[in-house]
């Protein structure tokens, strides 16, 4: 190796080369006459060599002095002799280094360096080795001796030939997003890639055929780039049928092993079904074709490209105000067609908001930021390979001032000074006075002091807004406006220059705004319009445009789908109109259609015609129109479908039995019907060692299997299968050899279980055998033995029981039995198992119980009509039933019905005295249980007798009433006081649960008419009223002191009341002030016990027990006390049905 001589600059200028990728640098400032720093004629070229094999790497420079030549590698040195030589080739004019047997360590980026005293220049290339064919023979011979040896390497793609399109290219269009096509087939020097569409298409739809058989969802694929933080990364999104499916990679057709954690290298992350392969810290050795496999089907392909290339100028941090565009640029060593530009691990691609751009030389490489926002801040990346460049961009924002508005008065002279920070100046008239408004930018914070001196002048009328350009559609409105600072000035219409008054034309004047509106464009409509007033005017240019038309009708008949047979001539024709000249284009699955010799294209001003000759099935698809002018675009599709018979069942056919007596199997539909539902499938079958097909009949098409079963146990079966539809029979789907099974008996299930046994029934279970013989369960026998007996018969003589429980009702009460089974395949019945534990057809021991949760405790009925109870229970050994009332055994007239699960209780004409507790008590020898019900048989109340009024005290009435004949037949009969007055026509309802014959009315005021009604109440409803009319005439009241000591009105009254009923006391009392009032049980106070509801309404004291029990019996108290005394009253509840 040469080395290189040091040169020692005071200054080092960057310099242009003739060769992109090369680097000079002049080490002194102005260069003699006559002397050159040095160049690259021909650089050297990247390289490819096979392991073994001899590489050359080769230069021509130029300068004067002529430049010493040397070189270097990347990693490692070029001083070894014997495996670097270099040399000069005078004939030739090259410096050569050669590398005589080259390996594969040696594969590595090599820089040159030309030096003279006046400068340097470096470029870099790249040597790639292959793999030699000897460690190709050597794994060759390791699959041959030692197939355990598993050899990881992908199939070849084929090598490229002259004049056809890289295998390379087909892989990666076959992975990539329609919008990366044209940069994808741009690397590869294919400038126009529509005519690869259709091929491409096809290949498509075979690959993800592949795909489909392992992969349930693919998508979001993404080729490999390398991020900001030195990684290499590509994925993809993809949900796997089996989990468990092996994902292999290969670089270059050879297995790469991967790990799943960081630090592999390289690595697979999977989040969900995002799986994303990165490559940590990427080298030269890591460029090449990477392919990604699911078992055999690949999901992607990537190229991954390490370019020979260095940045000579970097990117550099970034200013800019906010709504500014912002510019990174660098400079590259070796040309490259893209870089990838990149934000916080995203590209950027060239859009609205980025606008990517490359110089003619491929060196220059830019990147626009559009109307910056504060969101933009941040570091921005340039990647080039594997090196990167990096900078910051920092957006400021903009600093709008406003000047409050100046009032000018108007003056005679004007004279205005602006200083120059003074951007945009808005002048608005109002009335007589001038508002100036004006704005200003600033870069950054000063102080004004003194800005303006000026002084305006009248200006007359002005525009506040002025017209517009405006664009219309032929046949559609246009409007043109403007707006004046007067209302009252008038102005004129100009088009082209001469007032305009057509037809069609209005011209509208609101106030200060003007508008001239044409209703419907016509072509001669495009012209200048102008708008004066006061010697002011404004103009806009009007734009009438005849954009491509078509009718509606002729529309609906296109979209209308096609529909042919194979063979056929399929034909569609639009008519249309808009301005000339028209563009017309015919589409087929979104691929141009020119005329060719099945394709007629014929086209006129006004109508276009497709024609397609011999339609095949393949034809089908989405047949679009696309007609444009100068003045818009429009599309009409439609489609075609072409008919013709299925194509063959899809296989593999797989096998669901083969069993002794039958073989199913079963197969995919085709991949193509012909356009036409399957109506059926033909079955042939073969038997094997014969020639003659035998035909098995069709079957409906919408079940994809068969089961044949007329076979015979060992012998081998081939069918043929043909789908069937409107249009014909498809090519046959052929199985393979199918063999039908051979006798082999099931195991044994488990023991019987026993669920429950009565005298007549013994309820069994059991699990099916865990070895099924190699078919499938077809039923069970089951077996019993009467216990003291060798005899085991079948119990299932109807057939074999298809179920695993089964109910056994040949048995005798007593007697003690055993039950086994077996079970039965496709061969015969299996062994049987062993027997269940012994047991007796007996019924089980049941305490007696209620089933019905919802039994009422309580039932009225109305004198004279039917009582029937019914009472469900569940007892074994049948149950003694016994009815009692009140105690003692129910009355003749009462009829009781007993069964087995249940008993009726039945009194045909009830009466009064049929009111009482009945008692049903179930026994057996397990237990016993009762259950109380009351029934009052009762009627209508009479009412009570006449009512009396009494006017003790002012304001209020007392009412007395004499009792009701039925109270002493009714126990839980009371009264309801009802009051209606002259002001207010309605009944309304005063006082209830009334128990006793007084009741003292409230708030009577003087001269108004009072109404009374005293009703009986019980369960049946209310009696007729007795009524009595009051009028009240009241004296005046001189103020008189009312203050009393309690006492009691009307006292409480002794109750007795049924168990689990409610029970309300109540008494009335008097006092001023109002008396506490206090209610006490056997002493204890009940005021705060909220088992109890007590009220005390205008001096009528109410205690109400929701449900009375043994522990509410006894004596009751209530205490009533002011500051003026105190008094007492007690009464005793006692509670029926219950044992002191």
């Amino acid at each position: 190796m040469i080395k290189r001589k040091e040169i020692l600059t005071s200054v080092a200028i960057k310099k242009q080369s003739r060769v992109p990728g090369v680097i000079i640098t002049q080490c002194v400032e102005h260069l003699p006459l006559g002397k050159s720093t040095p160049d690259f004629i021909r650089k050297p070229l990247a390289t490819t060599v096979q392991e073994g094999k001899k590489a050359a790497l080769k230069a021509m420079v130029s300068g004067e002095p002529v430049p010493t030549v040397t070189w270097e590698r990347n990693k490692g040195e070029v001083n070894d002799q014997e495996k670097y030589k270099t040399r000069y080739d005078e004939r030739a004019r090259e410096h050569i280094l050669e590398i005589p047997n080259v390996k594969l360590d040696q594969a590595d980026s090599y820089r040159c360096f030309a030096t003279n005293e006046y400068g340097k220049a470096v470029c870099t290339t790249t040597l790639t080795v292959t793999e030699g064919k000897e460690q190709i023979y050597y794994e060759n011979i390791l699959l041959f001796f030692f197939p355990s040896v598993v050899v990881t390497r992908k199939k070849q793609l084929p090598p490229m030939k002259e004049g056809e399109i890289d295998p390379k290219l087909w892989e990666l269009l076959l992975s990539a997003p329609r919008k990366d096509y044209e940069k994808i087939c741009f690397d590869f020097g294919v400038t126009d890639f529509r005519w690869l569409l259709k091929r491409l298409n096809q290949m498509k739809k075979e690959r993800e055929d592949e795909q489909a058989k392992v992969v349930e969802k693919l998508d979001d694929v993404k080729q490999i780039e390398v991020k900001p933080g030195g990684r290499a990364e590509f994925s993809l999104n993809m949900t796997l049928w089996d989990p468990n499916s092996a994902i292999n990679l290969y670089k270059d057709g050879k297995y790469v092993p991967y790990g799943d954690d960081e630090n592999s290298n390289p690595s697979l992350k999977k989040t969900g079904t995002k799986y994303v392969f990165s490559i940590k810290d990427p080298q030269p050795e890591d460029a090449g074709f990477y392919q990604l496999d699911v078992d055999e089907a690949n999901v992607l392909t990537t190229d991954f490209q390490v370019p020979a290339v260095e940045f000579i100028a970097k990117i550099k941090d970034e200013k800019a105000v906010e709504s500014e565009d912002a510019i990174f640029q660098c400079v590259l060593s070796t040309p490259l067609n893209r870089i990838t530009w990149s934000r916080r691990d995203s590209s950027l691609e060239h859009g609205d908001k980025y606008e990517i751009t490359v110089s003619e030389d491929k060196l220059i490489h830019t990147l626009r930021v559009k109307d910056c926002k504060m969101a933009d801040n941040g570091a921005y990346y340039a990647i080039a390979g594997i090196t990167s460049s990096t900078a910051s961009l920092t957006v400021e924002g903009g600093f709008y001032h406003c000047i409050p508005f100046l009032i000018l008065k108007k003056l005679s002279c004007a004279s205005l000074i602006f200083p120059p920070f003074i951007s945009h100046i808005h002048f608005l008239f109002v009335d007589s006075d001038i508002v100036l408004h004006y704005q200003m930018y600033m870069t950054e914070f000063f102080i004004i002091s003194k800005i303006l001196l000026l002084t305006v002048a009248d200006r007359g009328v002005q525009f506040v807004s002025g017209m517009s350009d405006t664009v219309a559609n032929i046949g559609e409105r246009a409007e043109l406006s403007c707006k004046l600072s007067s209302d009252a000035s008038e102005g004129r219409w100009y088009k082209n220059g001469k007032l305009t008054n057509e037809d069609g034309v209005t011209i509208i004047k609101d106030g200060a705004c003007h508008r001239l509106k044409i209703d419907c464009c016509k072509r001669d409509d495009t012209a200048v319009y102008r708008f004066e007033a006061e010697g002011r005017k404004s103009e806009a240019t009007l734009n009438i445009q005849d954009p491509p038309k078509i009718d509606s009708d002729a529309l609906g008949k296109f979209t209308k789908p096609v529909i042919i047979k194979a063979g056929d001539n399929a034909q569609w024709k639009l008519p249309f109109s808009g301005g000339a000249p028209m563009n017309i284009q015919w589409y087929k699955d979104d691929e141009e259609l020119l005329p060719a010799l099945h394709v007629k294209i014929e086209t006129s001003a006004t109508e276009s015609q497709l024609r397609l000759t011999k339609c095949q099935r393949k034809d089908s698809g989405e047949v679009k129109i696309k007609i444009k002018n100068e003045f818009g675009t429009t599309e009409a599709t439609s489609k075609l479908i072409v008919l013709d018979k299925p194509t063959q069942p899809q296989g593999p056919v797989d096998i669901v039995e083969s069993a002794v007596t039958s073989i199913e199997f079963k197969w995919k539909p085709p991949k193509d019907s012909g356009g036409c539902p399957i109506t059926n499938y033909i079955i042939e079958r073969q038997q094997l060692g014969r020639n003659k097909w035998t035909s098995l009949g069709e079957i409906f098409g919408n079940n994809a299997s068969y089961k044949d079963s007329d076979v015979d146990p060992g012998r081998r079966y081939c069918y043929r299968i043909r789908a069937k539809t409107e249009e014909g029979i498809s090519d046959y789907l052929q199985t393979d050899d199918i063999a039908a099974g051979v006798l082999r008996y099931p195991g044994t299930p488990t023991a019987p279980k026993v669920v429950n046994a009565f005298k007549d029934c013994i309820h069994l279970t059991w699990s099916p055998p865990c070895d099924t013989g190699g078919t499938k369960i077809v039923g069970y026998n089951l077996e019993k033995n009467k216990k003291g007996t060798n005899y085991w018969s079948l119990v299932n003589q109807g057939g074999p029981i298809t179920d695993t429980k089964y109910a056994v009702k040949d048995v005798f009460e007593g007697a003690a039995y055993e039950f086994r089974v077996s079970a039965i395949n496709l061969s015969g019945a299996g062994d049987p198992s062993i027997p269940c534990d012994t047991v007796i057809a007996r019924d089980p021991m049941i305490r007696p119980k209620f089933k019905d949760r919802n039994m009422k405790t309580f039932v009225v009925v109305r004198s004279g009509n039917t009582v029937r109870l019914n009472v469900n229970f569940e007892a074994c050994p049948l149950p003694e039933i016994s009815w009692l009332k009140d105690g003692i055994p129910v009355p003749k007239h009462v009829t009781i019905t007993n069964s087995d699960k249940g008993s009726q209780l039945l009194i045909p004409t009830s009466e009064r005295s049929d009111t009482g507790v009945y008692a049903i008590t179930v026994k057996n020898l397990v237990g016993q249980e009762s259950f109380n019900v009351e029934i009052r048989v009762t009627d209508n109340p009479k009412p009570p007798g006449p009512v009396e009024l009494d006017e003790n005290i002012p304001g209020t009435v007392t009412l007395s009433w004499l009792p009701s004949p039925d109270e002493k037949r009714d126990d839980r009969l009371h009264y309801m006081v009802s009051k209606k007055d002259s002001f207010k026509p309605t009944w309304r309802t005063v006082a209830d649960n009334l128990f006793n014959y007084k009741f003292t009315v409230v708030n009577i005021l003087p001269g108004w008419e009072y109404y009374f009604r005293v009703f009986a109440k019980n369960d049946m409803g209310l009696s007729t009223p007795s009524e009595s009319p009051f009028l009240v005439n009241m004296p005046e009241t001189k103020c008189l002191d009312f203050q009393s000591p309690p006492a009691f009105i009307v006292p409480l009254k002794r109750r007795i009341a049924p168990q689990g009923y409610e029970c309300h006391m109540s008494c009335a009392v008097k006092g001023d002030p109002a008396p506490r009032v206090t209610w006490y049980h056997n002493n204890i106070s009940l005021n705060t016990n909220t088992n109890y509801h007590i009220t005390n309404t205008c001096g009528v004291c109410s205690l109400l027990i929701l449900r009375v029990g043994a522990k509410d019996n006894g004596e009751y108290n209530v205490v009533i006390e002011n500051k003026l005394g105190t008094a007492e009253c007690s009464t005793i509840l006692n509670v029926r049905g219950i044992n002191l």
